[in-house]
């Protein structure tokens, strides 16, 4: 095989790996923001779930969250301890793949159409020659 050819099959093979797995992942990620809550008690029961706060939910990083949010009456039931708003809502969420992650995928694509069709011909074209060198 032409050296320009593995070096450009490995480096394709490369990106498809690196980037198939993590265009997955990053589009799975549920943030949350203040405005997912109702009030600030259930804003801190999402806090206190997960300490590490990795929707930075915390902003002064006093142990409190979300701060400004309404908090609840004494007489108060709480519906649920979980956003009653957000994606379910129409607040928030994925409308579907950003413009860079669709582009991302037609390359990634056309790549790959690219690199089978270069392998197709160049069996084709090994199997000529060889089938002129037998006669």
């Amino acid at each position: 095989m032409n050296t320009g050819i593995r070096a450009l099959t490995t480096a394709a093979l490369t990106i498809l790996v690196t980037t198939g797995p993590t265009a997955v992942a990053a589009h799975a990620q549920n943030n949350l923001n203040c405005s997912d809550f109702a009030t600030q008690e259930d804003a801190q029961a999402e806090f206190n779930r997960d300490p590490s706060d990795p929707d930075r939910l915390d902003a002064d990083n006093d142990g409190i969250a979300c701060e400004d949010l309404p908090r609840r009456s004494a007489t108060t039931v709480p519906s649920t301890l979980l956003p009653t708003r957000g994606v379910n809502g129409g607040v928030g969420g994925s409308q579907g793949p950003a413009g860079f992650e669709v582009a991302g995928g037609v390359g990634l694509t056309v790549l790959g159409v690219g690199l089978a069709a270069g392998h197709v011909l160049l069996r084709r074209r090994r199997a000529t020659a060889w089938a002129q060198r037998r006669h």
